[in-house]
């Protein structure tokens, strides 16, 4: 692994990262911004949201952009005139919604839910059906799908665990299980690689962890705040993204510091699977 850099700062708290024709994309949470950065640091937003927090993004298989509006409750869309539309109603499954994943076949995984209530998974095909998938999900955060299609990774950051589901040929989630279990951590954002392994961001613990299935630590980059998520992008895949803030509760959320940052380092083993 190579040195730690900062790739770009000022931020407020950056989340959702995806690796995207060639630049990072990200969700910039307290300030209604999209934006994309490229491997020199430049940056630039990509488009405004209406709403503050949470929303997370995903693309269509047609290159259309989906942005979660968590606290809305609805999916939107971005059109080719780059209007953002409803393409899913969310509203009567849960009152808040977090991260999203889009795999292969096109079918689009949301979590949320309550923060005083365990939260779900709800599916949305690509006929435009929603319907709940999975439930009693402890605070549910990153989810990662398997580049076969068959397997479904999600982040539980209240049950200290990463939690595996079988992707069934209509959707569906089954033969859910413990994937690794994680004392004391706090699993927040996650990405697969090639070797199987997935990194997961932890915000409470201020580092970003490679673990394998079993709950082996394979590798672990302390940093000085907290890592709200992780990606694996640029050339071939080898360039470990980490989104960090310092954290200081949701009721702070829209304080002037703008302490988030873009860090990067390279790592040996690539990036596979969905987002």
């Amino acid at each position: 692994m190579s040195e730690l850099q900062t790739l770009l700062a000022g931020l407020a708290f950056g989340e959702s990262p995806r690796w995207h024709e060639g630049r990072l994309w990200f969700s910039n949470w307290g300030t209604q911004e999209v934006r994309a950065v490229d491997l020199e640091g430049k940056s630039e937003v990509m488009l405004r949201v209406p709403t503050t927090i949470p929303f997370c993004i995903d693309w269509l298989p047609d290159g259309r952009l989906l942005v979660v509006s968590g606290r809305e409750g609805l999916l939107l869309r971005r059109e080719p005139d780059r209007e953002l539309v409803t393409h899913a109603d969310l509203r009567e499954l849960a009152g808040t919604w977090n991260e999203i994943v889009v795999d292969g076949r096109g079918n689009i995984y949301i979590n949320g839910g309550d923060f005083d209530a365990p939260g779900i998974i709800a599916l949305v095909t690509p006929d435009g059906s929603v319907r709940q998938v999975a439930d009693d999900i402890a605070f549910p955060n990153g989810m990662a799908v398997t580049p076969d299609n068959v397997t479904l990774i999600v982040a539980e950051s209240h049950g200290n665990r990463l939690t595996a589901f079988d992707i069934d040929d209509d959707g569906s989630l089954s033969n859910r299980r413990v994937w690794a279990a994680l004392e004391g951590a706090a699993p927040d954002g996650i990405c697969l690689d090639a070797k199987g392994a997935v990194w997961y961001g932890d915000v409470p613990n201020k580092c970003c962890v490679r673990v394998r299935e079993g709950g082996e630590v394979l590798q672990t980059i302390h940093l000085d705040r907290g890592c709200f998520a992780c990606m694996l992008g640029g050339e071939n895949k080898q360039t470990l993204f980490m989104l960090a803030a310092e954290w200081r509760g949701f009721e702070h959320m829209a304080d002037q510091a703008r302490t988030g940052q873009v860090l990067i380092t390279h790592v040996s083993i690539p990036g596979i699977g969905w987002p």
